[in-house]
């Protein structure tokens, strides 16, 4: 089942990297008592997640902070290392946490998967982008296969 707005976040377990190497991230308590916007793309380093959806939420970062957004951070079925290379390579760190969702366990639990395996990519998160308040679904924007529309940093401003 899809989660929808309204619904708690289950738990989960990410991994971001942190100075110390990488560290695991439980959702209950990074969503906990503050606003996230989360966003998910199918992939880091893939064509529009790099060009348009981190690159939208880097420039629009203060923009989502001063209308009440405590963290934004990103979500994508790869590995901590290459979520850390990604945003470092894009300028991500202080604006956007990257959030590793290494064997797809988040995407699955709120049912927003996808199969990229004719590309090479196997089951990965959908694209889509939703606003977190005290780990409750507040928006969830998910796109149509192929697109890039709702789940922008411009589209979530326009919510908050």
């Amino acid at each position: 089942m899809t989660i929808a707005k309204g619904d708690r976040l289950p738990a989960a377990t990410f991994a971001k990297i942190t100075e110390n190497g990488p560290e695991q991230v439980d959702s209950d308590t990074f969503f906990a008592g503050r606003t996230v916007a989360l966003f998910s793309v199918p992939g880091a380093f893939t064509p529009t997640c790099s060009a348009k959806h981190l690159p939208g939420f880097i420039e629009k970062a203060d923009a989502l902070k001063q209308k009440g957004v405590d963290e934004i951070a990103c979500t994508a079925v790869n590995d901590a290392f290459v979520m850390d290379a990604w945003g470092k390579s894009a300028g991500a760190q202080g604006k956007v946490t990257m959030l590793a969702d290494g064997n797809g366990d988040f995407a699955k639990a709120v049912g927003l998967v996808m199969d990229g395996s004719k590309f090479g990519m196997g089951t990965r998160g959908q694209r889509f982008s939703m606003i977190v308040k005290d780990g409750v679904v507040q928006e969830l924007n998910v796109e149509s296969p192929g697109d890039f529309k709702v789940s922008s940093a411009e589209h979530m401003l326009g919510q908050l």
